[in-house]
């Protein structure tokens, strides 16, 4: 019987890049530990009896994984209704933006597995408001508005050349653009397409500009509280942004004393929130964003320290649900001795 049962919330096997592909070290770390593993995208969840199942894809690897590329390319699966309360751990690495009736789906069965991230957590932190409930010394001066007045009164009075103005539910650097003050006049119609948008009345963010963002941020994977890896991400010549989807190349990085105490001063509320594990961006020693839903970074943090961080974020979710089973054992031993008496 496998040691344990955990399942994926995540995006289409076949979207997986396996050079680069986070989630897919996590599953490989899982099936070399003889776990029993199963993929659900969003869209497969159901309720039936009052039970909260998935059709799920369980993996059924060879007996030799191989490399993490020829395991990608030769795994296969077996599709079967579950329950999800069958499994020890639901680890949620779907792509932004947050499915928010996965979340409801999955509130019934938060008593008895594992969820990381916690789902209240995900509901909070999910949009770029949530570095602004941290302490403001740590976070880029932020404007979240919707009023087109207030906005181009910021950006004239600011004591800067430029602003950065992103969308509010925006990821992956989508949408980031810099606004300067010599362009004043375009400032009325970017915010008009951004506010408007397609659907209309949407939030925008206008940030203060950061000197380091010319060289880059730095990406922290954060577990448990604590930093366990970090690289820099360089934008690519005559861009903005430094996300390496949109072209950004990663670079080796030794986390500084200020990037040490960043990290201390937030680990805690993570914690506290229930987001065990994510990425946060870094720039000048503040704090830009915190990705929450699947953060990136393993694959190339891995490669360029030679370390494998998927060994201790599974090490974590062991720890995790060894505790809560014991304290389930713990509790019906109590209950059965009262159940004597």
């Amino acid at each position: 019987m496998p040691k344990n049962h955990i399942l994926f919330v995540t995006y289409p096997w076949d979207a997986i890049s396996p050079e680069t592909d986070s989630t897919l070290r996590l599953i490989y770390e899982c099936c070399l530990r003889e776990y029993r593993v199963g993929i659900l995208s969003v869209n497969n969840l159901t309720i039936r009896d009052s039970i909260t199942s998935g059709f799920c894809k369980i993996l059924v690897p060879s007996s030799k994984p191989g490399s993490i590329v020829r395991f990608h390319q030769k795994m296969q699966f077996k599709e079967q209704l579950l329950p999800l309360s069958g499994f020890d751990a639901i680890f949620i690495r779907a792509n932004p933006p947050l499915d928010v009736t996965m979340l409801n789906f999955l509130d019934s069965v938060r008593d008895d597995t594992f969820i990381i991230n916690d789902l209240d957590g995900l509901r909070k932190a999910n949009n770029k408001l949530y570095p602004a409930t941290f302490n403001e010394s740590i976070i880029p001066v932020t404007h979240v508005s919707k009023n087109k007045a207030y906005l181009k009164r910021v950006v004239a009075e600011s004591e800067t050349d430029k602003m950065i103005l992103k969308p509010f539910d925006g990821f992956g650097g989508s949408g980031v653009i810099v606004l300067e003050k010599s362009a004043e006049q375009n400032v009325n119609s970017l915010l008009d397409f951004y506010i408007d948008g397609k659907e209309g009345d949407n939030y925008v963010i206008v940030q203060e500009y950061l000197d380091g963002a010319k060289y880059g941020d730095v990406r922290i994977l954060i577990l448990n509280g604590e930093p366990i890896g970090a690289m820099r991400r360089v934008p690519a010549k005559g861009e903005l942004r430094s996300n390496v989807h949109a072209g950004g190349e990663a670079q080796k990085y030794n986390l500084t004393k200020k990037d040490l105490a960043l990290c201390k001063k937030i680990g805690p509320q993570l914690v506290k929130d229930g987001l065990f594990f994510v990425g946060i961006d870094v720039i000048d020693d503040r704090l830009l964003e915190v990705n929450v839903l699947s953060p990136g970074g393993i694959a190339r943090i891995n490669k360029l320290n030679r370390v494998k961080l998927e060994k201790k974020v599974i090490d974590f979710i062991e720890d995790v649900v060894e505790g809560r089973n014991r304290a389930h054992l713990r509790k019906s031993e109590f209950k059965k001795t009262v159940s004597d008496a």
